[in-house]
């Protein structure tokens, strides 16, 4: 079993219980895993639905985002055994086959979401190449190749190159976010007040629930992320990963609502439409309908770092899951399931980035029910069947997830059935 040769070399000081390197490492890597290419579309799709919708769902970002996840860690961290990983718990708290099923639809959950960042971020690199360095277009199979290859690379460096590797991309990504938001305050217009009608208001608030569940999910770091604070931490590993996931969420949503206001206030209802219509990030929009050089050079950049850091995170999720899933269903062992597993990833994800499949909104729509289920609904479930969560039963903030995430999954299959 993994980790089971590895030897705990160190004991828990009153040093390691303060905040460290640690986990600030750990904290980039989670910020990193949300802000994917989705923030580049979330303006537009938060903006359309009004002000005031906005404003709501803006104020219940924070507690979507902080209570669910740590529910999901809560979950993993409740296992009897120090070892366990997401398959291995599930099994533990629902059965055998209860427990393959949600450790398959977690797997599937994470693996199109890999996919759809292998072609985005070939398309944005080979745009880079073609359009701003003005140079001739590169084999795409090579191009994507050289791109899968290199993250991949960065995956199996090890637990330390990879955090930071995270920490020299989450920097300039933040410093920029905060810089495009500040640089647009001076084109900022007052947006319509008036109120809809309730009918309308709920409707609107409802459809975009989804919206604010998946921009700001980083679902698919969090086992890896609470199996190695259990192994880091000990008996402190839930206080410590409570503590890392409260300042994750608080600087991610800090950041990300900054832009999205910024953005928002900046475009007309109409510029916002325009940009849907067009199928066009928020960062190119705006280059077009300003003409603005600055934001026309950064636009590529932001997509590029948010692209590979959320793709590192959905990759960590993916293989831990995959090789979870390998060694159970066949009698591999954790180094042949491991080999296996990175083989089909790094094949699926540049055979996609290969092909440039048009299947972003296919894919999000099946990725989405399923995530809301793994983050929201499950954990909450769990609370009721295992004795170790128990103590939650009573807490506000179970009943206010699991509502969340029921109203995330209805509105989501209301939108594939219409």
């Amino acid at each position: 079993m993994k980790d089971s040769q590895e030897t705990l070399h160190f004991s828990i000081t009153p040093e390691k219980t303060a905040w460290n390197r640690h986990d600030t490492y750990w904290s980039l890597s989670l910020f990193g895993t949300a802000v994917g290419a989705g923030i580049l579309f979330l303006p537009i799709n938060l903006g359309l639905g009004g002000f005031w919708p906005l404003l709501i769902m803006a104020l219940l970002a924070y507690p979507m985002t902080y209570y669910s996840h740590r529910g999901l860690a809560r979950f993993v961290l409740s296992s009897a055994h120090p070892n366990s990983d997401f398959t291995d718990v599930v099994e533990e708290h629902f059965g055998v086959t209860a427990g393959r099923a949600i450790a398959w639809l977690y797997f599937l959950s994470i693996f199109p979401i890999l996919l759809i960042y292998g072609v985005g971020l070939t398309n944005t690199v080979d745009s880079f190449w073609v359009n701003q360095a003005q140079l001739s277009a590169l084999p795409r199979w090579l191009l994507s190749g050289v791109l899968v290859s290199g993250l991949i690379a960065i995956m199996l460096s090890g637990e330390k190159i990879m955090l930071r590797a995270f920490a020299v991309m989450v920097y300039p990504l933040a410093a920029i976010l905060a810089a495009l938001s500040l640089y647009l305050i001076p084109r900022w217009h007052l947006p319509s007040l008036a109120l809809p009608s309730a009918g309308e208001f709920i409707h609107t608030a409802w459809l975009s629930v989804p919206v604010i569940v998946f921009s700001f999910s980083y679902a698919a770091a969090i086992s890896s992320f609470a199996h190695k604070q259990r192994r880091y931490y000990q008996q402190q590993a839930l206080k410590k990963s409570e503590q890392i996931l409260k300042r994750t969420s608080i600087v991610l949503i800090a950041f990300v609502l900054l832009f999205v206001f910024s953005c928002v206030l900046t475009l007309s209802p109409e510029q916002l439409l325009d940009a849907k219509t067009q199928n066009l990030s928020i960062l190119s929009y705006l280059a077009n309908a300003t003409d603005n050089p600055f934001i026309a050079t950064l636009g590529p950049l932001v997509a590029f770092i948010a692209i590979t850091s959320s793709f590192l995170g959905h990759f960590l999720g993916a293989r831990e899951s995959l090789n979870g899933l390998l060694t159970k269903h066949s009698s591999l062992n954790y180094a042949q399931a491991n080999k296996l597993g990175i083989g089909f990833l790094f094949v699926t994800i540049w055979v996609a980035a290969i092909l440039n499949p048009s299947i972003l909104g296919m894919m999000e729509a099946l990725s989405g029910p399923v995530i809301a289920l793994i983050l929201f609904i499950m954990p909450m479930i769990a609370v009721y069947r295992v004795n170790a969560l128990t103590g939650y039963k009573k807490h506000l903030s179970t009943y206010f997830v699991f509502a969340i995430g029921m109203m995330a999954v209805s509105a989501l299959l209301y939108r594939l059935l219409h």
